[in-house]
Order: C-alpha cells, then structure tokens, then sequence
C-alpha cells in the first residue's frame, strides 16, 4: 500500500509540473506577442514648408526647427523627434535643434502601410542600419534588436507589427522586437478581417512559399497559431463573417474549392466556385455548372443541381428546366409567388415585400406576414423606429410611416439619413436647396448650396453666408454649445461677421465678410475682400487678411501658418500665398484627423 501511494504521488507531481510548464509557456508566448500602441493625444509639433524646404513649428506656431530641410518627418507629433533629411543624408533633432540618436547610423521612421491618416508611422520606434543591416530602436535611443535583418517595414493594417526579412524569408515581429511569424515564409499578407471597435486586431496573416508549381499559400490566426500549412494554390479569408475567433478561410487545390473552419474542412474541395452571402449567412456552391446551397456549419441545404440560383431577401430562387423553386434560407421549400420577394429590415417588426408580377412595385409586411403597406411604391427602404423611404411614379423621394402617413412631402429629388445621426437630409436639385429633418421628421432648417459636415457628436450646416449646428438628433446648437472649451464665438451682425465672448460681448468688431471659429489651438481664420488673415484668442490680430487661397475652401490655422493636405492624411503648415498646386483642409476636416 505504501509503494503504490508512493507511486501516486510521484504521479500527481508530474502531472502537476506538466501543467505548470504549460501555463508557463503559455503565458511566457502571450506575453511575447502583447504590445500597446502608443496613442497620441496632444499634437505638439508640425511639419512646416515654405520656399520647397521644410522645417517644424509647435501648436502656438512658433518656428522649431528652421525651414531650411529638403524634408522633415515627425513620426509623433506629440513628441519632439524630427527626422531632417538633406537629400539622401538624414539626421534626427530635437526641439532644442540638437542632433540625438547620433550612436547610431540612417535612422528612419516606419511607414504604415494601407493606413489613411495623419498619423503615418509607427509613434515610438525607429530603423537604423549597420553594415547593410538593420534593427530597431525607440525614441530613447535603446536598442530593441540587432542590426541583422535585411528589411524592416510596416505590417499592412495592423501597426505595433513589422515585416522582416532575414537570409532572403519573411517573418513578423512586433515593436517590441518579438517574434509573431518565424522568418521562413516567402511572402506574408494580412487578411483583411475588420471589426468597428477592434480594427484589425483580429485578422489574421496569409503565408505562401514558392515551389517548382507557383506560389502555395497557408494561414494562421490573430494569435499566431499555423491553421493550414502553405499547400493551397489559392487561399482568402470569408470576410462577411462576422465572428473573431473564428475563421473561414476559402482555399483551392488544383482549382477546386473549398470551405476550412479554423483547420478543419467545412466544405471539401470539390467546388468551380463558393460565393458567400452575408445577409443570410449561405455559401453559394457551383460544381459542373451547377449550383446549390451551404450554410455555415457546412450543411448543404439545397443540392447542388440547379442551373442558377438567385438570393434575394430571405429566400433563395433555384431555376432549372422545371422552372423555378423557392427556398428559404434554412433550406426548407417555400410556398411564395416566385414574382415576390421579401426583404428583411435592420427592424424585426419589418419586412418590404417586392411584387415584380406588373412592374416592380414595394410595400412592407410585419413579423406576421400581415400587409402594412401595400406594394405601390416604386421603391422602399427601412429609415428608423417606423419611418420608410418611398419613392413614387416621378422619382421623387419621401418619407412615410407604417401606416401610411406622409411624413416628408414625396417631392425631393435627393433624400437620406445622414450617417450616424439621426437627421433626414433633402433637396431639391432645381433650387439646390437643402432641408434638415429632425429625427421626429420636423424640418429643422432650410439653407440654399449648403455643405454639411459630421462631427463626433453634432452636424454642421453652411454656405456662404450662414453656418448653423444640430446634435444627432436634429436639435439645433449654439456655437458656445458645439466649443465648449473657446472663449471667443464668431457672430453675425448685418451680414458681416466678428467675435463675441460667452456673455456676448463683442471683442472683435463684426468687419469681416467670413470667418472660422477657434480651433483648439487658439486661431481663427477672418476673410476681407477675398483675402484670409488670422486673429488668436485673445482677439489680437495676427495676420491681415492676406491670403488668396482656394475658393469655397475654410482654412485652418496655426499661428500665420495654414493648413495644406497632400493625400493620405498627411499635411503640412505653410506660409505661402496663393498656394494654387494644394488646397487647405477645411476646419472640421482638421477636427477629425486629429481625433
């Protein structure tokens, strides 16, 4: 008896010990591969041009670094790293003009790649290069790796990874110089898989090598794990399916496709082609021309026998030389006219039935297939709560409830939601006039050639003579609402236009033809006869009216410095008149790059 507890202790310590390594390991692998992103909230400094050379001004637009550089990239804008290039000779200074990271050779910042901002690199590590090599280091001159890699760029999408190459191989690591890949595929991409609150955190890496046929091509996941070795002529992510942790990857080996969950085949390889519908989650198979049904576990719910099949709305129309078969997205044979089709709604209570038997006429069923609407529409969509977008016999565009109501006269040539409010826009294209509705279908404003921007949380409605504010929800702001945090308001007094002070009080007298109000750098922009100057929060001129810029265009400004986008987010601050080759970003442009 005491041998075999013996025994049994030994046993249970093994078995103990093995499940400590591997939670060791475990932990010791998630913890190589975490990394943050440094985020920037606070833009200190800015790439300034003037005369083709460039040069760094801070938020009060004071000159930092002399314009006296054929480029200067600030890799962070909150922090005071400037990278000064004199034609093919770089160096990196600080906001003391001084040269630092000087121990080290080509200092460069990291690209992003396919990423659309004014933010373009990676905010807290640089390249360097040593005897054609190279590493990576951080703002603080420490070294993260080894000069030992033949390049370094930016991971498409997903930024805090780098592409390496090593002995003529690709691999990943992160910015803090950690392994994600090994360095032995010849080719890495990203899958494209986005999520509204997580970006690309969740996609995962297509990997491919070279062989004697061509390219083959593998996959592993977000977290780093290989699912299917490169051995696929073709491989992509089914990007319509919105599940994170799981991925369905279409593959093809000698031109047959197939379905793979994670790693484990969902579909076999025995397909011309599978098409994906996200509306109803169904894989559309084709084999010897002809088609059928999958959904996503895989089940093949309509064989694969027919010569088309059509999805439109929540049922399938299967057509072979017998006619045509109605299905419905479980598979189950449908009794429905086949001139009928129902659509579903972003509301359950909904559902617009399309009757094509004379004409192609809307109208709308509940969750009980009972008529609310009936179909005399020529077209119809779901709006929000119980409001529809109709449109009759001229094309005109209206709003009508469930019942039936009018809501928004059908008279409009133009007629949406604007997005992420609730705020209906019209217009009518004889007199380009726009109208606002609130989200109770209450007009709200009425303004001719108006241009609108989106902001966070409140709209912005102008023309040339006129700016106006609502919230999400059609309420219309005062200005001292929508900048909390200014001092000063543009105000509007005959047709001319100054700034008041929160108790209305005029400090700056109403002269000027058009202006801008403070952005959170303390400058607006005042028009005259044409002609763009800058006050600053204090009500102190700045800079007369002097420049000639772009026409229908509202500048934002730092300092006498005005804001110049050149693609891709970027932009720079100059101080040229008559700058006709770029156009200036307007003030809420500037607003949301920055945020």
């Amino acid at each position: 008896m005491k041998r075999n507890f013996v025994i049994r202790n030994i046993i249970i310590g093994i078995i103990l010990i093995a499940i400590i390594v591997s939670l060791s390991v475990y932990f010791i692998c998630k913890n190589a591969r975490s990394y943050e992103v440094e985020k920037v909230s606070t833009y200190n400094y800015f790439v300034l041009k003037t005369n083709d050379l460039s040069g760094v001004i801070d938020r009060s637009g004071n000159i930092v670094i002399d314009a006296t550089y054929d480029d200067v990239i600030i890799p962070n804008p909150g922090k005071p790293i400037f990278i000064c290039y004199e034609g093919e000779q770089s160096k990196v200074l600080n906001e003391r003009k001084e040269e630092i990271l000087n121990d080290y050779q080509n200092v460069e910042p990291i690209r992003l790649q396919n990423i659309t901002s004014d933010l373009m690199y990676e905010k807290s590590v640089l390249t360097y290069k040593q005897d054609g090599k190279f590493g990576l280091i951080n703002f603080e001159g420490k070294q993260i790796t080894k000069p030992i890699y033949e390049s370094i760029e930016g991971l498409p999408y997903k930024e805090g990874e780098l592409l390496v190459k090593k002995d003529g191989k690709y691999g990943v690591i992160n910015i803090k110089g950690n392994k994600l890949i090994d360095i032995k595929y010849d080719k890495i991409s990203v899958d494209g898989y986005y999520t509204s609150d997580e970006g690309y955190k969740y996609s995962g890496y297509v990997i491919s090598n070279t062989t004697e046929e061509g390219y083959r091509y593998g996959y592993i996941n977000y977290d780093g794990k290989l699912l299917l070795e490169p051995e696929y002529n073709e491989l992509s992510r089914v990007l319509g399916v919105d599940d994170k942790e799981n991925v369905y990857i279409l593959c093809a080996k000698n031109g047959q496709y197939g379905i793979i969950k994670n790693d484990e085949q969902l579909i076999l390889n025995e397909y011309q082609s599978i098409e994906y519908d996200e509306s109803n989650k169904l894989f559309t198979l084709e084999k010897s021309k002809k088609y059928g049904i999958a959904d996503l576990n895989g089940k093949i719910i309509v064989p694969t026998e027919y010569n088309q099949i059509d999805i439109t709305g929540i049922y399938l129309y299967a057509q072979n030389s017998q006619g045509i078969t109605v299905y419905d997205t479980s598979g189950t044979q449908a009794n429905i006219n086949t001139d009928v089709a129902i659509l579903n709604t972003g509301n359950e209570k909904y559902k617009i039935r399309i009757d094509n038997s004379e004409g192609t006429k809307y109208g709308v069923i509940n969750d009980k297939g009972e008529q609310v609407i009936e179909e005399k529409y020529n077209y119809l969509e779901y709006l929000f709560d119980n409001y529809f977008i109709v449109s009759n016999d001229e094309s005109k565009l209206g709003v009508i409830d469930d019942d039936d109501n009018v809501k928004i006269d059908i008279k409009y040539d133009s007629l949406q939601k604007i997005d992420g409010t609730n705020i209906i826009k019209a217009i009518t294209n004889a007199d380009n006039v726009t109208k606002l509705y609130s989200k109770n279908m209450v007009e709200v404003c009425n303004m001719a050639n108006a241009i609108i921007t989106t902001e966070n949380n409140y709209i912005k409605i102008s023309n040339d003579t006129d700016v106006k504010y609502f919230d999400k929800e059609g309420k219309e702001l005062k200005n001292t609402e929508v900048y909390p945090n200014n001092t000063l308001f543009a105000n509007k007094v005959d047709n001319k236009w100054g700034f008041v002070n929160k108790d209305g009080n005029t400090v700056v007298e109403a002269i000027y033809d058009k202006v801008t109000e403070f952005n959170e750098y303390g400058f607006a922009g005042i028009m005259k006869d044409n002609k763009w100057g800058v006050v600053n929060s204090n009500g102190e001129v700045v800079l007369e009216p002097t420049y000639t810029l772009n026409e229908n265009v509202v500048p934002y400004f730092i300092g006498k410095y005005y804001r110049v986008e050149y693609g891709f987010g970027e932009y720079y601050y100059t101080d040229l008149n008559n700058n006709a080759e770029t156009t200036p970003t307007t003030e809420d442009e500037t607003n949301v790059s920055e945020e």
